[in-house]
């Protein structure tokens, strides 16, 4: 009541909008006195139109005790079945159905009392035409006056909610298109406004589409102030080429608009697609075609086995064990050294996983002691090797940590397979390992040959594998977070040298393919991926400060800090004396790099642990060279040993 008092005082007050909008409901003893005052004019408005078509009606004389036997019975069936119960602002067929058992009863009662009547008394109390007549009247006055109700409270959430509300244009004028912002339209709650839609086509432009107008860029190029209409475009991601969305994304940065982009249209339902619109990201500008696996063989591999996942609190190890997680093994064994990220990832395995047998154990894989008791206890099928360091800088500065996880703990988990009769080890490696100009890639290479020459070693049933690609996006210490933090400072964005470029993959597109690679081969093999086309560090920046709303040099920063210690300009995933061999999934090549008998590996990578016990880093770092030939520092401390190694040759010579 108060509620109401407080509407009806606005509208005298001037204050209309806000309090209108405040009032949840209609009373409920209100909507039974708006019913029964239609029940009035119903019958009236029944009576009047008999009138004009000059027909006398029966008992004239007794028409108010006709009237209230007709008032009586409609308002005993509105309290049968509650016809005044309902939200009126959220009315349904439900409803109107409600409306229709009242009115209908409220009918067949009236018609049965005027059949008795006039079998008692030879005439009927009421003309039959003028029962139906009122039927039909007060049926759909009451209807009227619901959806009225409800259209009037929608328009002025609109009214209080558009203001705020951000206006979208969305792109394109195919079906998916006009779906989506039929879902905009109908989803009043969500803070989106259909504000239009934009297109490339000349041929639509006076055309409407769910009343709203279609614009191309020629029209807004040549009139500005159109672009005021809109404060952001909505992209389909999934119906665009990758020229067409850095073309909409260009177009409305340019014009200071925010670029939305819808979800995936297979995998969202209608009611959830306005939910997901979520900001353009500098990842979706790579458009990498999703890779399409081989879930029957890996499914089979996996299912009701054992499978351990080193490092599997990293980005890539928990990535794999989620993945992994989906053909149900009888046992996953996540195993890593950091504490905390455990711990999270434990956490949430267990609420996504529920049905899911799973075992976190905190080890360091450097201990083999330690590390055979969990190959004793599980007895694995499958291992996934992701443990690693792999920070370029850090490790140039701590050689000796690199030889301790990435080669000895690298050796300790594949001998381990080895001995307790692993079906596959699947090693992940780096594009770094190739032609390394860091120590951290050096190592993985090293790794890399330990794990090749098991293959053929005595009395070895394991396959091993060796999957190596490059960076993945959002990974720990990966540029984009980077670069993201920064920005969100207000800058400088700092990038190492101009020229700078790198190949880019999806932390799930990579574990995709090391399940896909660790089910194929008989061992021995790097596979290595398609890792698309080499990104320019410099545009990547310039591309995630335009999607910020910033305009690159002006309001954010960029600055050049020189390559780091062992950083190189681009990164290969062959090295020069290499050849490929194709395999039956078009992402996946096979690296026929040289390789070392296990008898010559084993004896270095003994020396350079023992190197490494000492932390004697020129010592690490020149075994670490002979291991890998290649292997020519940059920008880094170490390079003199490349320049002794230079006199040494030309002293040879002479």
């Amino acid at each position: 009541m108060k509620k109401l008092n407080d509407a009806f005082r606005a509208l005298y007050r001037g204050d209309n909008l806000l309090k209108m909008t405040e009032l949840r409901y209609l009373p409920r003893w209100l909507v039974i006195v708006i019913d029964v005052l239609i029940v009035f004019f119903s019958i009236f408005l029944a009576y009047f139109f008999l009138k004009k078509l000059n027909i006398r009606v029966n008992f004239a004389s007794y028409s108010l005790q006709k009237r209230i036997i007709i008032i009586t019975v409609n308002i005993l069936f509105m309290f049968v079945f509650k016809t005044y119960a309902g939200i009126i602002r959220h009315s349904t067929f439900f409803d109107f159905f409600k409306i229709l058992l009242a009115s209908g009863s409220t009918l067949f009662t009236l018609l049965l009392i005027n059949y008795c009547f006039e079998l008692s008394v030879g005439t009927s109390l009421y003309l039959y035409p003028s029962l139906f007549l009122y039927f039909f009247i007060s049926v759909s006055i009451m209807f009227f006056f619901r959806i009225f109700t409800k259209q009037f409270f929608n328009m002025l959430m609109d009214i209080k909610g558009n203001a705020s509300k951000i206006r979208v244009a969305v792109v394109g004028v195919g079906d998916v298109s006009v779906s989506l912002a039929r879902a905009i339209v109908h989803n009043p709650s969500y803070p989106y406004q259909l504000a239009g839609f934009l297109t490339n086509r000349s041929d639509s432009n006076r055309a409407l589409l769910l009343g709203h107008k279609i614009y191309n860029q020629e029209q807004i190029v040549k009139n500005q102030h159109l672009i005021k209409q809109f404060d952001a475009v909505l992209i389909i991601k999934e119906i665009m080429t990758k020229s067409d969305l850095e073309e909409w994304m260009t177009f409305a940065l340019d014009r200071g608009l925010k670029v939305l982009k819808a979800p995936s249209l297979s995998k969202m339902r209608d009611t959830d697609l306005v939910g997901g619109i979520r900001q353009l990201q500098i990842e979706d500008l790579l458009n990498r075609k999703p890779i399409k696996i081989e879930n029957e063989e890996v499914k089979r591999r996996h299912f009701e086995k054992n499978v351990l996942v080193t490092g599997g609190a990293g980005s890539i190890g928990s990535e794999i064990v989620r993945q992994v997680a989906q053909f149900a093994p009888s046992l996953i064994v996540v195993l890593d050294q950091a504490e905390s990220p455990l711990y999270e990832l434990e956490l949430e395995l267990l609420e996504k996983f529920p049905e899911q047998d799973f075992k976190f154990i905190l080890a360091d894989i450097s201990n083999s002691y330690r590390l055979e008791k969990v190959f004793e206890t599980y007895g694995f099928s499958m291992v996934y090797h992701a443990a690693a360091y792999k920070h370029v800088p850090i490790i140039e500065d701590n050689p000796h940590e690199a030889v301790f996880v990435n080669i000895l703990g690298t050796k300790n988990v594949a001998l381990l397979s080895k001995k307790y009769k692993v079906n596959r080890f699947v090693m992940v490696s780096t594009d770094k390992a190739v032609n390394p100009t860091n120590v951290m890639g050096a190592s993985k290479r090293a790794a890399e040959l330990f794990v090749q020459s098991l293959q053929n070693s005595e009395g070895n049933i394991t396959k091993f594998i060796t999957t190596r690609f490059g960076n993945v996006l959002g990974s720990n210490g990966s540029v984009i977070p980077h670069f993201r933090r920064q920005i969100e400072k207000g800058g400088p964005v700092t990038i190492t040298h101009p020229d700078i470029i790198r190949y880019f993959m999806t932390i799930p597109e990579a574990c995709e393919l090391v399940l896909q690679a660790g089910t194929m081969g008989n061992g021995a093999e790097i596979y290595v991926f398609d890792m698309g086309e080499p990104v320019k560090i410099l545009d990547l920046a310039k591309r995630m400060i335009k999607l910020s709303g910033y305009t690159p040099d002006i309001d954010i920063k960029i600055t050049f800090v020189g390559l780091r210690p062992g950083e190189k300009l681009y990164e290969e995933l062959l090295s020069n004396n290499t050849t490929t061999i194709p395999t039956h999934h078009d992402k996946i090549m096979i690296s026929k790099d040289p390789y070392m008998s296990f008898e010559d590996i084993d004896l270095l990578v003994i020396q350079i642990i023992k190197a490494a016990v000492k932390r004697n880093k020129l010592e690490v770092v020149r075994i670490l060279k002979n291991i890998v030939p290649e292997f020519i520092s940059n920008n880094s401390e170490f390079e003199l040993l490349d320049h002794q190694k230079s006199e040494d040759l030309i002293s040879e010579d002479i």
